[in-house]
């Protein structure tokens, strides 16, 4: 009898299995592998509609900044206490079995790390670093939303947060909130993430790359593959004839040049193959 996981047959399983199995694995992961942790997806089915800041409004207008800031902060505490799945532990295990060379993440949740995978590219950056764009200080995001909170007094954060996929939420008001600044020279602050409209840094891709030049197969699970970093790395893989697993609820931009697609949420599956594969 066949035994389904959220959608993803035992045959998907075993194929999945065989394909990663004696190999060092490279891990790409999108948004979905962060939804079971309660961090909405951007483009899977039921995401919400979103209009995402790009860098030129953020960089050009200080109603744009105060916008973004009011929205950030609101999220923020949702966001933040957000804790890792049973996906992002499975790759964990993973990696200290030595099954993985490491994660390669276009999340910014930080969660990868908190689940104790310790070589982890964070594609996008984190939300958990902020920094001044005038002289380079970087701060910490907590230390930053008690300085918002202690100049803005009458900012009600509210219990039930509609979260959006960054950790923002659209405010009902700006009014009167005083945009932050950097308190060493008064410059602009920004999250350390990359936002619509900007570049993945080189270096950051180029570590990327190498990860996945030093392993033997590629899996990459929970994303769509529609921003160009991910297809970029499945290309390169695909390049070296390394077998590639995708495993995502839906379809992806990849799904016809992998070796194996589970369809399938993350969560369950990824728990699945940290179970089954075997010790290289």
């Amino acid at each position: 009898m066949s035994v389904v996981v959220e959608g993803g047959t035992a045959a998907d399983i075993a194929a999945a299995v065989d394909a990663l199995s004696g190999r060092r694995v490279a891990v790409v992961t999108g948004a979905g592998v962060s939804t079971d942790s309660g961090i909405p997806d951007y483009r899977g089915k039921g995401a919400p509609v979103r209009t995402p800041m790009t860098a030129d409004q953020f960089l050009s207008s200080e109603d744009a900044r105060r916008r973004y800031w009011v929205g950030s902060h609101l999220g923020w505490s949702a966001f933040a206490s957000a804790v890792p799945n049973a996906g992002h532990r499975a790759l964990a295990l993973i990696e200290e079995r030595g099954l993985a060379s490491g994660v390669i993440t276009q999340n910014v949740d930080g969660l990868h790390l908190q689940a104790g995978s310790r070589r982890v590219v964070e594609l996008h950056g984190t939300m958990r670093r902020i920094v001044c764009l005038r002289c380079g200080q970087v701060f910490d995001r907590r230390d930053l939303a008690l300085r918002i909170e202690a100049e803005n007094p009458w900012i009600a954060v509210p219990e039930n947060v509609a979260l959006g996929p960054d950790g923002d939420v659209t405010p009902e008001s700006t009014a009167g909130f005083i945009v932050p600044d950097c308190s060493v020279c008064g410059g602009t602050l920004k999250p350390d993430v990359v936002f619509f409209g900007e570049f993945i840094p080189a270096e950051k891709f180029r570590e990327a790359e190498q990860l996945v030049r030093a392993s033997d197969a590629l899996l990459i699970a929970g994303s769509s593959l529609v921003v160009n970093s991910g297809i970029r790395l499945l290309d390169r893989a695909r390049r070296r004839r390394l077998p590639i697993v995708i495993v995502n609820r839906g379809e992806t931009r990849g799904d016809g040049r992998a070796t194996v697609k589970v369809d399938s949420g993350t969560s369950d599956v990824l728990a699945e193959l940290a179970n089954r594969l075997p010790s290289i």
